[in-house]
């Protein structure tokens, strides 16, 4: 059998935005043929099948959001200006519209958690690497400083990815910017306090 011959990371990203704009259950083989512009045949020659495809998705997507998050936390700055510089962000790409597929592992998660455990497995391994390294900045804050030690730095994390998480699903009704970004400075404000 003849290998595929196709950028592999280019399709894969197109599957994460059709994934990410129809979820999992909705995207049919055509929508994926028409986004990545591969004939079905070869999805199932080089991904075994729509899940496969996804599970490779969503591992591009990872280390992608993980690239993202790191470029927030050079250390060249103060660590709380890092974290304001991280949740502006959000609040951008939130008044963009892309809040709509803001991160394709919750909206997995919330899809097909309940029918697939190895993908729960891996969407929990994915989020709570994410709030690790929420926890990392934040004991790094408080350790040159920035941050009072009053509150651990686990709890801290979890506050903030909770807020994170509302911000996103309170933009799909409110895509206001002032109020948006309001509620990221508050967030931020009860992170500092």
């Amino acid at each position: 059998m003849r290998n595929a011959e196709f950028d592999r990371e280019k399709v894969l990203r197109s599957a994460i935005a059709a994934f990410m704009k129809k979820g999992y259950g909705k995207t049919s083989m055509q929508d994926l043929t028409k986004a990545t512009g591969i004939h079905p045949g070869s999805i199932y020659c080089a991904f075994s099948n729509k899940r496969g495809l996804l599970l490779e998705a969503l591992a591009l997507y990872q280390r992608d959001a993980s690239a993202e998050f790191q470029s927030f936390f050079s250390g060249e700055r103060p660590v709380l200006t890092e974290l304001k510089a991280y949740l502006d962000s959000i609040v951008q790409e939130c008044v963009s519209g892309e809040a709509v597929k803001a991160c394709l592992l919750t909206k997995a998660l919330n899809e097909m958690a309940q029918q697939d455990e190895e993908l729960q497995k891996i969407i929990t391994e994915n989020l709570a690497s994410w709030q690790q390294g929420l926890a990392d900045v934040f004991e790094q804050a408080q350790a040159k400083g920035e941050l009072s030690t009053n509150r651990d730095s686990q709890h801290l994390a979890r506050f903030l990815a909770m807020g994170i998480y509302g911000l996103r699903t309170f933009a799909h009704t409110h895509p206001q910017g002032e109020i948006l970004q309001e509620l990221a400075d508050q967030l931020y404000l009860d992170i500092c306090a």
